[in-house]
């Protein structure tokens, strides 16, 4: 399966052969900052014809230290979200942390999206796969591509086959990220889109200071090779103002920016499905 087979409501594009771009700040901030960002990803998407899936999470669960921002209230974000998806009529993607989260976002967005650190939960699988929503599952950076086919296999057990999974690389020590771009054709064998996360996969995670570092200057690099090796679609955040995001702001991708990065990967996608 490739963006084609993506069904969501609402995702334009789809038989263009292009590649998924799932995208948007890391966390609902502000309605402006959600909306100045959604606007100028949803004019790119139009522009260069992409499937495109608006991304944000309602709330932060997983923070180095409390003092972190963890969000501005979980139902007041979700609103924002679906206002998204209502206004641009594209589908909104959101992250959720434990099994009773996904009766509650699913009222209000259109993919429900299961972190790498908890992608082996049982309850928060088979509760996600019973809204009937579509589900994206990160690959946990402590596994393989192959070991994905068992969350996989909850999901399709509880009845739900609308799954796409995504890479965010694997731990180096304790302070760094690799991507394996063989993960990416090995969780394909599942059967369902791979997607490529290209900003994640750049963090310098437990930093001493409590926030963790980035390699933002590598998105490109990261993007060119997924894209050359079949990835289905591409994650990244974005954000107007990385310096001043209240969350991983050292790993985002200018907004500014993003325009020249998905030329490139257009362009490449058009000669690799070319072959």
């Amino acid at each position: 399966m490739n963006a084609a087979g993506i069904n969501i409501p609402g995702l334009k594009f789809r038989e263009t052969g292009n590649f998924l771009l799932i995208a948007g700040p890391c966390v609902v901030e502000n309605k402006d900052v959600i909306f100045r960002t959604a606007d100028a990803i949803y004019l790119l998407s139009e522009k260069y014809q992409l499937p495109f899936i608006f991304k944000s999470s309602y709330r932060k669960a997983n923070r180095s230290r409390s003092d972190s921002f963890t969000g501005i209230g979980d139902i007041k974000a979700l609103e924002i979200l679906a206002s998204v998806r209502d206004h641009y009529k594209v589908p909104v993607i959101t992250d959720i942390h434990n099994p009773d989260e996904a009766a509650i976002a699913s009222g209000y967005v259109d993919v429900l999206q299961i972190p790498a650190f908890l992608c082996r939960q049982t309850d928060m699988l088979v509760a996600a796969a019973k809204t009937g929503k579509w589900i994206n599952i990160k690959k946990g950076q402590f596994l393989s591509g192959s070991s994905m086919r068992f969350a996989v296999e909850k999901i399709r057990e509880s009845g739900n086959s609308k799954i796409m999974l995504t890479d965010r690389g694997n731990m180096f020590g304790y302070h760094d990220i690799v991507v394996d771009f063989r993960n990416i054709p090995i969780m394909q064998e599942t059967g369902f889109p791979v997607i490529m996360d290209i900003t994640h996969s750049l963090q310098q995670p437990n930093q001493e200071r409590g926030i963790s570092g980035g390699n933002p200057e590598m998105i490109e690099t990261i993007g060119k090779a997924a894209i050359s090796v079949g990835a289905d679609g591409i994650f990244l955040e974005t954000h107007p103002d990385p310096a001043n995001a209240k969350s991983d702001g050292a790993n985002m991708l200018k907004l500014s920016e993003l325009e020249g990065l998905l030329k490139k990967l257009a362009a490449i996608r058009k000669t690799i499905i070319s072959f």
